[in-house]
């Protein structure tokens, strides 16, 4: 039943996309119901961001709307990964939208592109979160399986 309505949200979420995406928002690819890449750029002139466009990968489970899809961006040639304080330099981003607690099923592909122009566009920063390089090489878990909080269980 799960796999049935994830597959027919996608569907529909597909669909709406194939007919039009908010400025700064491209579908790239979406040859299944399992992974898909767009790419966004930032419309304002942050100067962090200006004429840089970046790859974001979607992936979904099977309790896809009700679990949050995985999203990080990827590099390429002609997509770096940008700098943000809550965003690793492989890729994965710490946004509460993106975790079990603050995810909701009313979101979508298109509220999470925007969502993250938005959050790059609101950023004075170039810089990356505290503890990226020791991050990016001890992490072995998957996005979706990282808890992001901040703790001192030695306090």
């Amino acid at each position: 039943m799960p796999v049935q309505f994830a597959a027919k949200r996608l569907g529909k979420e597909l669909n709406k996309i194939q007919n039009g995406l908010p400025p700064g928002i491209e579908l790239v690819s979406a040859d299944n119901l399992e992974e898909w890449l767009l790419d966004i750029r930032v419309l304002d002139n942050n100067p962090l961001y200006l004429n840089d466009t970046y790859r974001l990968k979607f992936r979904f489970g099977q309790s896809y709307p009700i679990e949050p899809p995985e999203v990080v961006f990827v590099k390429q040639a002609d997509r770096p990964i940008p700098i943000h304080p809550h965003i690793y330099s492989n890729g994965i981003i710490c946004l509460d939208l993106l975790g079990q607690q603050g995810w909701s099923p009313v979101q979508s592909v298109e509220s999470v592109c925007m969502s993250l122009q938005s959050m790059l566009t609101g950023n004075t920063k170039n810089e990356r979160p505290p503890g990226d390089e020791e991050f990016v090489r001890a992490n072995k878990q998957r996005p979706k399986d990282i808890e992001f909080y901040y703790h001192d269980n030695t306090v």
